[in-house]
C-alpha cells in the first residue's frame, strides 16, 4: 500500500479552501517528514498532522504565523533588531526574563511594552 502524500491529505481535508500556509506545511512534511516539519515550526508531530488534516482545535492563527515566518519568509519590524522572521519573534516572546545579556533584557522588555507584533497580554 502506497502512503498518501501529506499535500494530498491537506487537499482532501481542507477542500477548495486550502490555505497557502497549510499547503506549504504539507509540502515540507512530504519533503522532510512530520518530524522535520514539526522541528522547523516549533510544534509537535501530532500538531502538524492535525493541522494538515484540518483537525487541530488549538490556535490556528499562531501556527499560521509560525509557518509564514519559518517557511514563507514573513518578517516583522522588531523595535530592537529590525527585520526579524515572525517565528523568531514568537520565540522571543516566549522566553522568560534572564539578565544573561543586555540584548536578551532589551528583547524581553520590548515584547512586553506595547510592541505591535507581540501576542502577549499585559505588561511585564
Amino acid at each position: 500500500m502506497t502512503p498518501v502524500a501529506m499535500i494530498d491529505k491537506a487537499r482532501s481535508a481542507w477542500g477548495e479552501i486550502l490555505p497557502d500556509w497549510v499547503r506549504e506545511l504539507a509540502a515540507l512534511a512530504d519533503q522532510e517528514g512530520l518530524a522535520g516539519a514539526a522541528r522547523r515550526i516549533g510544534y509537535s508531530q501530532p500538531t502538524v498532522s492535525q493541522v494538515i488534516n484540518a483537525r487541530y482545535l488549538g490556535d490556528l492563527a499562531r501556527i499560521e504565523e509560525r509557518v509564514r515566518g519559518a517557511l514563507m519568509g514573513l518578517t516583522v519590524d522588531c523595535p530592537v533588531v529590525g527585520d526579524l522572521s515572525r517565528d523568531l519573534c514568537l520565540d522571543w516572546q516566549g522566553k522568560p526574563y534572564a539578565p544573561t545579556s543586555a540584548h536578551r533584557v532589551r528583547m524581553f522588555h520590548a515584547c512586553r511594552s506595547g510592541c505591535p507584533h507581540s501576542r502577549l497580554k499585559g505588561g511585564c
